[in-house]
């Protein structure tokens, strides 16, 4: 039996989607049932709240970056396992690029898609009755969106609840939740987004104080009944990221942890072994495996103890000698001869390819990317095309003289020129990779 699943959405990043999504998560758990989050878009942060609120690793589902065939395996493999999911928007619901009718990489596109309703969340500080236009506006622009429902955030008074929901529930729209302002619930962030699920110090504690709100603000029943079965098409898997080897070294701490949770579902649902290890414990890569993944995380903020981790660097030089090594954003970054804190203090790197990159003189990159590979490499073969994103501070000082990665160009096809380098068994790119392209 396939789950129920309903659409958390907003006008824009920050109206309190997350806090919601979160805690909406956690006190479904708390009734018993089996409940998964679900992204959609290229967030890589919003996952691993998800996962710790359920104990069921999250999923990314992308419009955009994932062909129609690998988006529905996708979703059939997160409904076939799970009584509810909760489907988080990034940015606002309708947001994504301009390109081929619903593969424009917004929530609203897999609310079409799958028929699931989205409940909206509306940031009411500053307004009262105006939210009625807000909400009339979400409920009418596109016919195949349905709006089930809305909840009222960060509300200043019974008044202003009884203000803004009765101009809501006019339109017919039911308001099933009121939250209160509350500048203890929160989520703090930093450049990339959210701190990171790993980095609270009492991250349990907290989900279960996002769970009390949404138990003491919103009516749990009435967004229950709003869901409705999600039961995507026969999807398969084809146009996923192969395992890159047999065995993977993969590097995790704080200072890397941007890796899509269905790339690595993927990879040991395809047969291959996860063998974690910490560059930040001064680890190095397990001499058995066949490849060393470095993903995305924040080396600009361990710049220091990387630098002085003398068993990584040794048994990274080591192992490049001889079998791939592949970095992503910041995993490419720690690849590089130097990087530049945002204190302007320069710390060596590995050295295993050419560049350098600085944080101090940083220029926000961000957007959906296609990369066309120039070389066989731990992404796959020359000449394949590969969907992903970029979402990054640092800026590329020195370029290096090696051989260019992949030809680069934006969501709609602009070309951006040469992206990544590649040395040796050595490759990396500011690029994440989400899947195959078509």
């Amino acid at each position: 039996m396939s789950a129920r699943a309903i659409v958390v959405g907003a006008p824009r990043s920050g109206s309190g989607k997350t806090s919601v999504t979160i805690g909406l998560l956690r006190a479904l758990a708390r009734r018993g049932l089996r409940v998964r989050g679900a992204k959609s878009g290229p967030d890589y942060i919003d996952p691993g709240f998800h996962e710790a609120a359920t104990g069921l690793p999250g999923v990314n589902l992308d419009s955009w970056a994932m062909a129609p065939a690998l988006l529905n395996g996708l979703a059939r493999q997160a409904a076939a396992d799970a009584d509810f999911i909760v489907l988080e928007s990034a940015m606002g619901l309708f947001d994504g690029i301009p390109g081929v009718s619903g593969r424009s990489g917004s929530a609203a596109d897999l609310a079409a898609l799958y028929g699931i309703p989205t409940l909206l969340v509306l940031d009411v500080s500053g307004q009262s009755t105006t939210v009625a236009a807000v909400a009339k506006g979400f409920a009418t622009y596109r016919t195949d969106v349905a709006i089930a429902g809305v909840v009222l955030n960060r509300l200043g008074s019974e008044r202003h609840r009884k203000l803004c929901a009765d101009a809501v529930e006019a339109l017919g729209l039911p308001v099933v939740g009121a939250i209160q302002r509350d500048p203890s619930l929160t989520m703090p962030e930093r450049h990339l987004g959210l701190v990171q699920a790993g980095e609270h110090d009492d991250l349990m504690a907290f989900i279960d104080r996002m769970a009390d709100m949404v138990e003491r603000s919103l009516d749990l029943d009435a967004v229950i009944e709003l869901a409705k079965p999600l039961r995507p098409a026969e999807g398969d898997f084809g146009l996923a990221l192969p395992p890159p080897g047999q065995r993977i070294a993969l590097a995790q701490d704080r200072a890397f942890t941007f890796l899509y949770p269905h790339v690595v579902r993927r990879w040991r649902d395809a047969g291959a072994e996860i063998m974690p290890f910490s560059p930040l414990a001064d680890d190095a890569p397990a001499a058995g495996c066949d490849i060393c993944w470095l993903p995305g995380g924040y080396p600009e903020l361990h710049a220091g103890r990387l630098a002085a981790a003398g068993n990584f660097r040794a048994g990274m030089e080591a192992f490049a000698q001889a079998k791939p090594v592949h970095g992503e954003c910041g995993g490419f970054m720690v690849l590089g001869q130097a990087l530049e804190d945002a204190d302007g203090i320069v710390h060596p790197m590995l050295g295993l390819l050419g560049h350098s990159t600085s944080f101090a003189r940083r220029r926000m990159n961000l957007g959906y990317r296609q990369a066309r590979l120039a070389v066989d490499c731990p992404l796959g073969p020359a000449g394949s095309l590969i969907r992903g994103h970029e979402f990054h501070y640092a800026r590329v000082t020195d370029p290096g003289d090696d051989a260019p990665l992949a030809d680069l160009a934006d969501g709609q096809g602009m070309p951006l020129g040469p992206s990544g380098g590649r040395r040796g068994h050595v490759s990396g790119t500011f690029f994440h990779a989400i899947a195959r392209g078509e």
